[in-house]
């Protein structure tokens, strides 16, 4: 039952204050409803007159249900209003996080009187008289995995971006709320009208006419617009807009709006938080028209042809202070995202996630939660690795393998290039010996499988992560709106339409022959770049077999001495110069084939150059290390018959040591230079620009002139955000983590090296996004978008790779075949270190020289080793001696191995794709204690209908028999 409101009925507290949601039941569109999201109470108010009807004055009756205690902690509210104008109904909708403990109230307000068109600022105004009556205060939720607080406690008492009560604090010390505002760059000439997005145009620019007709229409739809010239270029102007309240209001309809607020709703100056006022006048600048046409509108074509040079919202104020944060708090939120999230001395600190998301919104927080998941991941990762290498070093002195190779002085091995290179001894690579087995050893086979369920474990964990992130940001529920045609689809197929089955209005359409005919040129675009990936590769091919040549005849002993390594080196370092070049011709590629596919909206464009983007860029920085992962001395022939490109030179072969090494230095080169080439035009290049930016000022106009710069021109100074948002850093995390498991097995130390540039990139980013960057424009995203799909692609990949890595790179299978077959223990079961003896000398092959072609004969007899010329050398095979029946025929030891080594792939890859779905099916998408969470919600929401809709014919019932019209039979 629910108890009317009296003496023992307390008022709602702070602290059980919670989401405000107005939400019409079914047959009763002028219900407002307060909804507690993820709660146990609820708010909901019937009326039958307007809301402007209700006086001030006059008391709100609260009913509660007496079996819900009252809240205890403070959550985050969400505001709905919803009415009916015209038959159509007018929706607002307000988010924040959720609390994990909040309860619900219930409040209702019955109607007693005709229907009529309700307002939307009528019904914030009566939500506010309602909210002062009940002593409804919003809090915010304060950030759980953070030092720094999601609220406003830690702003300045006099910043006026930040609370409500900020105009009577000034006015009580004596200062003007105009006159304070008038010098922080952020609002208009009269210091009263918030500036909310800046254009910028050159008065020397031709498209003046264009400009005049949009700035002119831009009027007539309520937004407020004031001049300002350069301080220092009078031909640049910056165009200040203010969107008023009405405006907002009537637009937040439009756009079903949702915002995070933390007072009373009484200033409806700061009842828009800057983001999301920023967010709703870009949302009007893209409908608004400049010329007369069907085509001809939005803000984007105008920054495409010129009329304007840049379009961005403000920061809010300086990222500094001369006091401290502790003890004067944060000026403004910028200056509290500096402080507690960019800082490089927070850089052990969680982040504050849900700051990142007031300040740049859901879709940039939703990266940087996502790279601090995958940061925090890599801790296990990185930490195993490690393990993996320490154990290489523990048991170095122990490994049989290279002690042989050590030991080995009286065995010499043939040359591994025609002519110039020299005999040499197998002790001579004993360094490179040691080197490969600190990577290849008995535990890699255990980290390639931990690194494939570790991929798994990562991405289910996330969903995970992301479903608790969505719900404490109000996304589960958020749908994209019906996404606009792009203006280049539109203008392409505009003679030709046919109608929206969904919005039943006629729309541009492209005919399924053009559509296919276009995705078959795109793709045969993809193929040649591809093909020319190739082609880079096999030109560093090419010149690996000619440089090892002329690195062995070179007059420095030390480059002469290890040919292999120094063109192995030179080879990386060039692989990744080109790989850079490539980057930016396939980046207008990508952008020239998607716009070539005439995408019908702005998800697929987006959706279609990433991909595109991704497939280029992986496939660069890739095929070399496939090619020498898989392919590099496999296919060399023997001595005496090698296989040679196009018939004249001779294909490279493998270090006598093994081809890991090669891999090894492969994979560490680019990786570092990589990642330190980003982050360089990450950060540095930015910084650069900048700081010429202020050089120049400092030149032309003194220093003196930089410190009474307004806001908009600091910011017009900062450099713009990347074309394509987040795409840049997105695809420089998921090449990482292709780096990280795709090989992982012939580099254990790629996660740690990951793990150390991703605490340095998280810190970097967000310094580059609060001080370097343009404030970006706030946008709302429910996930990380079609990245989640290539992570997926990635961990199968890697499961592939790493077991052909093993079974073919590691001569961890060869060893096994020895030990159970060959060895002396054989057939004992055991495989220990005393099992590998002898393993070296059953590995080599042997070679007559005198069988040597004339063109691969060496110019040295071997004569320096005993003192005669060598009549025998050794190689890296399983073939049959010269004098056998067979010349050189492979051996019943090289079928044991190759049997073995397909066996092993296919096991290794069964076993593990069995253990990646059972952890998928095992770990659910959504965390217990959420999803009980939202059963309840959805539990007491129709509860609480059930018992509104009970009381509202029990009391019809009432009032029908009070009036002599009560019937037989009726219900309940």
């Amino acid at each position: 039952m629910w108890d009317p409101p009296g003496p023992g009925h307390e008022p709602v507290s702070p602290a059980s204050a919670s989401r405000l949601s107005t939400t019409a039941p079914p047959g009763k569109p002028d219900c407002l409803s307060l909804s507690i999201h993820g709660a146990e109470k609820r708010l909901q108010i019937h009326q039958r007159r307007s809301v402007a009807s209700h006086p001030g004055s006059r008391r709100l009756p609260v009913v509660r249900h007496s079996s819900l205690p009252p809240g205890r902690r403070s959550i985050k509210m969400e505001a709905r209003s919803s009415g009916i104008t015209n038959g159509k109904t007018k929706v607002f909708h307000a988010e924040g996080g959720v609390d994990l403990q909040s309860y619900q109230l219930d409040m209702q307000i019955l109607p007693d009187g005709p229907k009529s068109d309700v307002d939307f600022s009528e019904i914030l105004n009566a939500i506010q008289e309602m909210a002062k009556d009940v002593n409804i205060l919003f809090d915010e939720l304060e950030a759980v995995n953070s030092p720094c607080k999601d609220d406003d406690s830690l702003l300045h008492p006099g910043n006026l971006t930040s609370t409500s009560d900020d105009a009577s604090r000034l006015e009580a010390g004596g200062e003007t709320v105009p006159e304070k505002n008038k010098s922080n760059g952020l609002y208009f000439r009269d210091g009263k009208c918030r500036i909310d997005y800046i254009l910028v145009y050159r008065k020397s620019n031709p498209q003046m006419e264009k400009r005049e007709i949009f700035e002119r229409n831009i009027r007539a739809e309520g937004l407020q617009m004031e001049k300002e010239s350069s301080l220092i270029n009078s031909d640049i102007i910056f165009v200040k807009l203010h969107a008023p309240w009405e405006v907002l209001g009537r637009y937040a309809e439009q756009m079903n709006v949702r915002m995070p607020f933390s007072f009373i709703i009484h200033n409806k100056d700061t009842f828009f938080n800057n983001a999301t006022r920023s967010r709703i006048v870009h949302h009007i600048l893209q409908r608004i028209k400049y010329e007369e046409g069907k085509n001809k509108i939005g803000l984007n074509r105008l920054l495409t042809n010129g009329s304007y040079e840049a379009a961005f919202p403000l920061h809010e104020g300086s990222y500094r202070s001369k006091n401290s944060i502790r003890t004067h708090g944060a000026v403004n939120h910028r200056h509290l995202l500096y402080e507690c999230w960019a800082s490089w001395g927070v850089w052990y600190k969680y982040q504050p996630l849900d700051l990142v998301r007031r300040y740049f919104g859901e879709k940039i927080g939703l990266y940087f939660a996502w790279l601090g998941w995958y940061t925090g991941m890599l801790f296990p990762a990185a930490f195993i690795g490690l393990f993996v290498f320490l154990y290489g070093v523990i048991t170095l002195d122990h490994c049989q393998v290279s002690k042989e190779v050590c030991q080995a002085t009286d065995i010499i091995m043939c040359p591994v290039c025609d002519k110039y290179c020299p005999f040499m001894r197998l002790s001579d690579s004993c360094v490179y010996a040691k080197v490969t087995h600190l990577f290849d050893n008995g535990a890699t086979v255990f980290f390639a499988v931990f690194m494939a369920v570790w991929a798994t474990v990562f991405l289910e964990f996330w969903k995970r992560r992301r479903a608790v992130i969505a719900y404490d940001w109000d996304l589960i529920d958020w749908e994209e709106e019906e996404e606009e045609i792009r203006p280049q689809f539109e203008a392409k197929y505009s003679k030709k339409e046919r109608m929206n089955p969904i919005s039943g209005k006629p729309e541009p359409y492209q005919a399924f022959a053009d559509k296919c005919s276009r995705l078959i040129v795109s793709a045969s675009g993809i193929f040649f770049m591809i093909c020319v990936v190739i082609a880079a590769v096999f030109g560093i091919v090419i010149y690996r077999v000619v440089t090892v040549s002329t690195f062995a005849a070179f007059k420095w002993a030390l480059i002469r001495n290890n040919s292999q390594v120094a063109t192995t080196g030179t080879a990386v370092c060039i692989n990744f110069c080109i790989i850079m070049l490539l980057n930016v011709l396939y980046e207008k590629v990508a952008l020239l084939l998607t716009n070539l596919e005439q995408p019908r909206t702005e998800s697929e464009w987006e959706n279609s150059f990433t991909l595109k983007m991704f497939l280029f860029q992986f496939v660069n920085l890739n095929s070399s290390t496939f090619y020498i992962a898989f392919f590099l001395g496999r296919f060399t022939g023997h001595p005496g018959a090698y296989l040679r490109l196009i018939n004249r030179w001779r294909l490279e072969e493998c270090h006598p040591s093994g081809c890991l090494i090669d891999l090894c230095m492969q994979m560490g080169i680019i990786m570092v230079l990589k990642q330190t080439w980003n982050n360089f035009m990450e950060l540095g290049y930015p910084l650069i620009q900048n700081w010429w930016t202020r050089r120049k000022v400092r030149q032309e106009h003194g220093p003196e002139r930089k410190i009474s710069f307004p806001q908009w021109e600091k910011d017009y100074n900062l450099q713009p955000m990347n074309a394509y948002g987040l795409f840049d850093e997105y695809l420089e995390m998921i090449l990482q983590f292709g780096f990280t498991t795709i090989f992982v097995a012939a580099f254990p130390l790629a996660p740690l090296l990951a793990l150390l540039n991703n605490i340095i990139e998280i810190r970097l980013d967000a310094y580059k996004f609060v001080t370097q960057w343009r404030r970006p424009l706030a946008s709302r995203a429910k996930d990380i978008g079609i990245w989640y799909g290539i992570l997926e692609g990635i961990g199968i990949l890697s499961v592939i790779t790493n077991a052909f890595v093993i079974a073919i790179t590691s001569d961890f299978i060869p060893r096994l075949v020895y030990a159970y077959k060959y060895g002396p223990c054989a057939g004992q079961g055991e495989a220990g270190q005393k099992c590998m003896v002898g393993y070296v000398n059953a590995s080599l092959s042997v070679f007559r020289i005198s069988d040597f072609e004339n063109r691969s004969e060496p110019e040295s007899d071997g004569s320096e080793f005993s003192g005669t010329p060598l009549k025998y050398c050794r190689y890296r095979d399983y073939r049959d001696p010269p004098h056998s029946l067979v010349p050189y025929g492979y051996t019943l030891q090289f079928w044991h191995v190759l049997a073995a080594r397909l066996a092993f792939i296919i096991v290794f890859e069964h076993l593990v794709f069995c253990i990646k779905h059972l952890i998928s099916y095992l770990i659910p998408d959504l965390p217990k204690d959420l999803r009980d969470r939202m059963r309840r919600e959805k539990y007491l929401i129709q509860e609480m209908m059930y018992e509104a809709e009970l009381e509202r014919l029990q009391k019809e019932r009432k009032e029908r028999k009070k009036n002599g019209k009560a019937h037989h039979n009726e219900w309940p």
